[in-house]
């Protein structure tokens, strides 16, 4: 709720750091990108609607322009656009392949684009929409980036956007898409759920490769009124968003939402953490399931499996091996 929520206050500096967010042309997503943007940080906004990051660009520009027209001591960063749809492999793969070849370095990835609520719909790839979107397309993206993350010096950060919504998450791994079972609550929330698994997994393939210098985070933004809930009228029936409306003012902000993806990415002592779940700006206790180290590995398994991939290979061989492969 808005009256709850912590600000994350500092002066930390992204000078000379390159931060890559998927889908950042608005919403949670726009504000964390306008932040860091502010901090000095070369953000690269990773989103489906080029036009729409265009103009998020633009209102981020004209916006920071408005509020610091009479304090501009500090530097401004860069802000840059690179196609993302989550929805096709094949764009991922060619996304991260221009990033690999355009970008000297990767600093930090936040996993931010999703859906919610969405009428069920397979991808072109065959995954329900909320299971890709929200996780294996991420999964795959993480993965396509990594070498270049870890190359990039210390202190670098991946971040997954969860939500609370986990807590009612089931991994059906004998029905991924939910098509004997599907409501769209079930399909966010078995999402959000694998969002946190992967990030405690992502973090012991990290440690067991002897990669010392990447720290992984996930967190509840908070439930924030932004464009997510778009498709309620789809799901459920014609006025479902008007009566969702009605909670408005209880909900945070956008601004308010990003404050834990911006404490995650710079604070100086989340750097020294890694796999933990964050909300409002501190680490707090996911589900029992979240935390489930053979549920987690099962699920890198399943995962590498879907995209055509040996589980048995150590993540520096995954990461490259997936750079050459052709994705499913």
């Amino acid at each position: 709720m808005r009256f709850f929520s912590n600000y994350y206050r500092s002066n930390n500096r992204l000078n000379g750091k390159t931060i890559v967010i998927t889908g950042a042309n608005c919403g949670i997503g726009k504000e964390t990108a306008k932040d860091l943007y502010k901090r000095g940080g070369r953000v690269i906004l990773a989103c489906r609607d080029i036009n729409k990051a265009k103009e998020a660009v633009n209102d981020i520009k004209e916006n920071v322009l408005k509020t610091q027209e009479n304090n501009l001591e500090e530097e401004l960063g860069e802000l840059e656009i690179c196609q993302l749809n989550l929805n096709s492999f094949a764009n991922i793969k060619k996304c991260a392949q221009h990033l690999l070849t355009t970008e000297s370095n990767i600093h930090i990835l936040i996993n931010n684009a999703g859906v919610f609520l969405h009428p069920f719909e397979k991808t072109k790839d065959g995954f329900e929409t909320h299971f890709q979107v929200n996780y294996l397309g991420h999964f795959l993206l993480t993965l396509l980036l990594l070498p270049k993350i870890e190359e990039s010096g210390p202190g670098c950060r991946i971040i997954n956007v969860s939500s609370l919504a986990h807590k009612y998450g089931d991994i059906n791994f004998e029905d991924l898409n939910l098509e004997h079972c599907y409501t769209p609550i079930k399909g966010y929330c078995q999402s959000k759920l694998a969002n946190i698994l992967f990030t405690k997994e992502l973090n012991n393939k990290l440690r067991a490769a002897g990669i010392q210098n990447i720290n992984v985070y996930s967190l509840h933004p908070g439930i924030v009124k932004t464009e997510i809930a778009r498709y309620l009228d789809a799901s459920y029936f014609r006025g479902a968003r008007l009566i969702s409306s009605l909670i408005n003012p209880l909900m945070k902000t956008p601004d308010q939402g990003a404050q834990t993806t911006i404490y995650c990415a710079i604070d100086e002592n989340a750097g020294k953490e890694s796999g933990l779940y964050y909300d409002n700006c501190r680490v707090v206790n996911p589900s029992m399931k979240a935390c489930d180290p053979e549920l987690a590995n099962q699920l890198w398994k399943y995962s590498c499996e879907l995209l055509g991939l040996s589980s048995d290979n150590g993540l520096k061989e995954l990461s490259k091996i997936i750079t050459k492969k052709e994705i499913i």
